[in-house]
C-alpha cells in the first residue's frame, strides 16, 4: 500500500463479501474543523455484515465506502482546528467512511487515544465498547450484586459487555454456542448453548426469581423470551436484529415491528422496562452534548482497559486489502471477539 494515496473499501452494492472493491485515489486536504486522519485500525461489525445484504436500517446509497469505526493518528488539521491534535492518536465513531487509509474527520469527533494503548486494541472499544458501557450504565444502570444476560457473549458487543459487567461486581449469564463455553467460564461468566439449550428454561434455572437486566441483540422470538425473563424492576435492552439478518423485503420494518413491541410493554401496568439502544442518539438534537457523553464514556473504557478490568477480544488482524476474507471471518459466527483491519 503506497503512503502517498489514498485507499478505500468500495461496497458497491448487494454483493457477496468478494464483490467488495478497492479504489485508489489521492488524499483528501482536511476542510474547516475537520482533521485527516491516517487509520492504523478499523473494525469489521455486525453493521457492515448488514450493509453488504442492504439490511441496516439507515445505510446510505450504494455505492459507498463502509466501516463504522476507526483509531488512527492526526496528520493535519484544518481551518479553525488547533495544532495539538496534530500528531495525536485518537478514535472516531463515523458510522461509513472506516475502511480506508485516510479519513476525514470532523474534529470535534476525535477522541484522543491514551498513551501506550495499541491502536487495535483502542479499536475493539469503540462502537462495540461504546455501545457496551452505554448499554450498561446509561440504559440499564446496573448494580453490583445484580444478575444480567448476555446474548452473545462471545461477540464483539457482547465479549466487551460481558467483561465491563465483571468488573462492576455483576453476575453474568450468556448465550452462546459451545465452543466458547471454557473462555466465558474463565471470565466468571455462567454459559448457555443457545444452539442446544432452551434458552429461556435454563436461565430460569440459573435466577429463578428472573434476572436484572437482558441484552438482546437478536430480536424476533429472542426479544419476546428475554422479556418473560425479567425479575420486577428489570430492564430489557434491544440493540438489534440480528435473527433478520439475511432477511428479504424491507430493512426498516423488523426495527419498526421491535420499537412498536417494546412500546407496547411499556404501557403495560408492570414493573419492567423496555428499550431499544441505538448508539446514535441524541445526535442530530444535541451534538455537542452527544459528543461529550461519548468522550466520557470512551475515556472510562480506555481507563479501564489500562487497569485490566477489559481485554481486546481481538479475533483476528488482516490488512484492509484483505477485507472480504476479514468479512467472510466476522459472519461465520466462529470467532470470539472481533476483527479487525489494519490499513
Amino acid at each position: 500500500m503506497n503512503a502517498g494515496e489514498l485507499v478505500e473499501v468500495v461496497l458497491p452494492g448487494k454483493v457477496e463479501p468478494e464483490g467488495l472493491q478497492i479504489r485508489h485515489g489521492v488524499i483528501p486536504a482536511p476542510g474547516p474543523g475537520q482533521v485527516l486522519v491516517r487509520v492504523e485500525a478499523t473494525g469489521v461489525s455486525f453493521a457492515e455484515q448488514q450493509m453488504r445484504r442492504g439490511r441496516y436500517y439507515d445505510q446510505p446509497p450504494f455505492p459507498f465506502v463502509p466501516g463504522y469505526d476507526l483509531v488512527g493518528t492526526v496528520l493535519a488539521a484544518g481551518e479553525g482546528v488547533g495544532p495539538e491534535l496534530t500528531g495525536v492518536r485518537v478514535a472516531a465513531l463515523v458510522k461509513v467512511g472506516g475502511w480506508a487509509s485516510h479519513v476525514l474527520v470532523d474534529a470535534g469527533d476525535a477522541v484522543p487515544v491514551p498513551h501506550g494503548v495499541d491502536a487495535t486494541e483502542a479499536e475493539t472499544l469503540v462502537v462495540n465498547g461504546i455501545t457496551a458501557w452505554q448499554m450498561l450504565h446509561r440504559k440499564a444502570r446496573v448494580r453490583a450484586g445484580q444478575t444480567v444476560l448476555v446474548h452473545g457473549a462471545n461477540g464483539g458487543v457482547g465479549s466487551v459487555l460481558v467483561q465491563l459487567a465483571r468488573a462492576a461486581g455483576v453476575k453474568v449469564i450468556g448465550t452462546a454456542s459451545a465452543r466458547h463455553h471454557d473462555a466465558l467460564r474463565r471470565q466468571g461468566v455462567v454459559p448457555v448453548d443457545y444452539r442446544t439449550e432452551n434458552v429461556p428454561a435454563r436461565v430460569r434455572e440459573l435466577a429463578p426469581a428472573g434476572v436484572d437486566a437482558v441484552f438482546d441483540h437478536v430480536g424476533g422470538r429472542s426479544v419476546v423470551d428475554s422479556w418473560g425473563l425479567l425479575a420486577p424492576g428489570g430492564t430489557l435492552v434491544a440493540y438489534g436484529t440480528a435473527s433478520t439478518r439475511d432477511d428479504e423485503g424491507s430493512r426498516q420494518w423488523p426495527v419498526l415491528k421491535l420499537l412498536c413491541r417494546l412500546w407496547l410493554w411499556n404501557a403495560l401496568p408492570n414493573r419492567r422496562r423496555a428499550g431499544f439502544f441505538n448508539v446514535w442518539a441524541g445526535r442530530a438534537l444535541a451534538r455537542n452534548a452527544f459528543r461529550a457523553r461519548l468522550r466520557d464514556d470512551l475515556t472510562e473504557l480506555f481507563d479501564a482497559l489500562q487497569r485490566g478490568d477489559v481485554t481486546p477480544q481481538i479475533a483476528a488482524r488482516l490488512p484492509l486489502t484483505q477485507v472480504a476474507e476479514a468479512l467472510r471471518l466476522a459472519e461465520s459466527g466462529t470467532v470470539a471477539g472481533k476483527v479487525v483491519l489494519n490499513p
